[in-house]
């Protein structure tokens, strides 16, 4: 059986040859690789520290190890082949692989050295944790459940005669049994959102409107209606909610840290706009920061508390609502 993470590891073999094969360069000397030689492939060693890389880029568990050892050397052992056929046929030497090269390392030295700024940064203090939970009770203390009844229409089917039925209605049944009569596809669902998921402003107008409020969330080619079956209290107690809080404040920190590292770039640098218009000065100060990147060890993911969640339909469009 293929382990799950090994096969994700080898989907994005592919992927990962690409940046691979602009590593390499036909008329460069052959260094010998280090760490001890596993396999020989037409003479090129595949490594010891290579085949340990690919098992940390995918997160082996111990009890998978010996399995996605396997499945990963043979891996790589196809990747040298590819490489060693690519680089045969002059691959290495095309604009576009060129191209990919130099943007590649230019990615690789960019997030190494904010991952050095990064490292530098402390883990928030207890005191630090108190003070965030004390000060939004929303999330925590005073957090509420949101038992949400949806209903996901396409867009085009959302006419002028729906959507005064949607304003008249008292209950998402009464739009339903219009939906029905007028044999309108849709599709019903439950779900349950708290007030840590949602955007402060859809948890308040959620909460202060009545059940008989419709809310109509467009995403694009479907739109969702929304109706709140239920809110019930749903409090986290600061012990349960400290590890988030302390992944979100330091995220907040690395954000702030890169943030000023590139003001500080762009302020002892000489910039000259060419042949390229000049932003705006708001659009300068919001860079795109070359992230550093995440591992198990640091918390580095993209937590906003305050934020929609990415996976979630509810979540977004909050802009839709009417």
């Amino acid at each position: 059986m293929v382990l799950a993470n090994t096969r994700t590891a080898l989907t994005g073999f592919m992927i990962g040859f690409a940046l691979v094969l602009t590593a390499c360069d036909s008329n460069e000397p052959k260094e010998k690789k280090t760490g001890q030689a596993l396999v020989s492939v037409n003479g090129k060693e595949v490594t010891m520290l290579q085949l340990n890389e690919e098992i940390k880029r995918a997160n082996i568990r111990p009890e998978q190890y010996e399995a996605a050892s396997k499945q990963l050397l043979e891996s790589l052992i196809v990747r040298q082949l590819i490489l060693d056929e690519a680089v045969h046929n002059k691959l290495d030497r095309t604009p576009d692989v060129m191209q990919a090269r130099d943007r590649a390392n230019a990615q690789v030295i960019a997030q190494a050295y904010m991952q050095g700024i990064v490292s530098k940064i402390a883990k928030p203090t207890q005191a630090e944790i108190d003070e965030y939970f004390q000060k939004h009770p929303e999330f925590f203390s005073q957090r509420k459940q949101f038992d949400l009844i949806t209903v996901r229409v396409a867009t085009k089917d959302l006419s002028s005669e729906l959507k005064k039925t949607i304003d008249a209605a008292k209950s998402v049944d009464q739009v339903v049994t219009w939906l029905d009569k007028n044999k309108v596809p849709y599709l019903r669902s439950l779900a349950s959102r708290s007030s840590t998921d949602l955007p402060p402003q859809m948890a308040k107008m959620l909460q202060e409107k009545s059940k008989d409020t419709i809310f109509i969330v467009n995403e694009q080619e479907n739109s969702l209606l929304i109706s709140v079956n239920a809110i019930k209290d749903s409090p986290i107690t600061l012990a349960a909610a400290a590890p988030q809080i302390e992944r979100f404040l330091l995220n907040q920190k690395y954000k702030e840290a890169t943030d000023a590292e590139v003001t500080r770039l762009r302020a002892a640098a000489k910039i000259e706009y060419l042949n390229a218009k000049a932003p705006e000065s708001s659009a300068a100060d919001k860079p795109v920061v070359p992230q550093a990147a995440p591992n198990a060890d640091n918390a580095t993911n993209n937590l906003n508390l305050t934020e929609p969640t990415s996976n979630g339909s509810i979540e977004r469009g909050i802009m839709g609502l009417k």
